[in-house]
């Protein structure tokens, strides 16, 4: 009897495709190394015949990608967040979706806090300085930035990832945490974290160093915009390490030239992988691709549970019909 056919859509290590082999015909032309810009054409011939598909955080899989692969039966991400996929349309069709939480949440953690401290300390600007030749003096301006210990950490979204956020900030670096989410956390939680409920207009004016880790959706577009920015603290510091577009990105940078706000640290945006060309002008600005989760262990943790995933929805291996991270199970049910 043949095995089942699945498309494996973005690079992945080979010991992952290797375990896959084991029970699928796997078609992997990204290997462990290329990246393929998928356009919608393409993805749909690559998947006739493939009843499942391992994606990231791109391509598009919607309505009309659907309607075009019949076969088609499970969407595996390695990632979190998943507003790459319609997740409506696929449950109308009997479409098993399932994302990796939990095994990213420290890692993402550290690189948001890191990326934070990158911006308010200047350390972009520094290492420019530094490498271009001109540092030749001491002196007590120079490149001076913000304190991070004893400030006040902002935290827009705490899910998962802002509460591991909130651990650094309150438990490392004595920073009085203050947060805004669609529901408030249970006091418990709120006491463990030492973290404060507050509205999002409160929390743009409170925070020394605001954090912003929410979904994204189309209510969460442009969620920080000219208006929540206006609000900020002329010294403070904004990092997005959600995803793009929940920042408003030109007012950003607007903002930022105009040093109404002292600095931001970026891993997501706007039209990724583009990014509004203004960013890049700016000398207060931390900028990098994307690579929030970017640990070896991580990403490979993550690339399994996909694995893990894709196996269990089609039915085979130990987990058969139970596949653990499951964002619509309810369609196994239909089966």
């Amino acid at each position: 009897m043949s095995r089942p056919r699945i498309l494996v859509a973005m690079p992945v290590f080979d010991e992952v495709l290797a375990r896959l082999g084991e029970v699928f015909e796997v078609d992997a032309p990204c290997g462990s190394d290329d990246y393929i810009e998928w356009t919608h054409e393409a993805l749909v011939a690559r998947l006739q015949g493939c009843v499942g598909v391992a994606v990231a955080s791109s391509p598009r899989i919607d309505a009309a990608l659907l309607a075009a692969c019949p076969d088609l039966r499970v969407v595996a991400s390695m990632a979190v967040g998943y507003n790459n996929i319609d997740l409506a349309a696929c449950t109308a069709r009997g479409v098993l979706v399932s994302n990796a939480p939990d095994v990213l949440t420290e890692t993402t953690a550290d690189f948001g806090f890191a990326l934070m401290m990158a911006a308010a300390r200047r350390i972009t600007e520094a290492e420019h300085l530094l490498r271009a030749g001109r540092w030749t003096h001491w002196a007590y301006n120079l490149l001076s930035g913000a304190d991070v210990h004893g400030s006040t950490l902002g935290v827009l979204g705490m899910g998962r990832i802002g509460q591991a956020i909130a651990r650094r900030g309150a438990l490392g670096f004595g920073m009085k945490v203050v947060y805004h989410n669609r529901s408030r956390l249970d006091a418990s939680i709120e006491q463990q974290l030492g973290a404060r409920w507050v509205g999002k207009d409160e929390l743009m004016r409170e925070a020394d160093h605001l954090v912003i880790v929410v979904p994204y959706s189309a209510a969460s577009h442009h969620l920080v915009g000219a208006a929540e920015l206006a609000l900020m603290k002329p010294g403070a510091t904004l990092t997005n390490i959600a995803r793009g577009g929940v920042v408003d990105d030109a007012a950003l940078a607007l903002a930022l030239r105009e040093r109404r706000l002292f600095a931001a640290g970026l891993d997501v945006f706007e039209g990724e992988p583009g990014l509004n060309p203004d960013l890049l002008t700016l000398p207060n600005v931390v900028l990098t691709p994307h690579i929030a989760s970017a640990s070896v262990p991580t990403r490979r943790a993550m690339a399994e549970l996909a694995a893990t995933n894709l196996i269990a929805a089609l039915g085979l291996g130990p987990d058969a019909g139970r596949p653990p991270t499951a964002l619509n199970p309810e369609v196994l049910a239909l089966r």
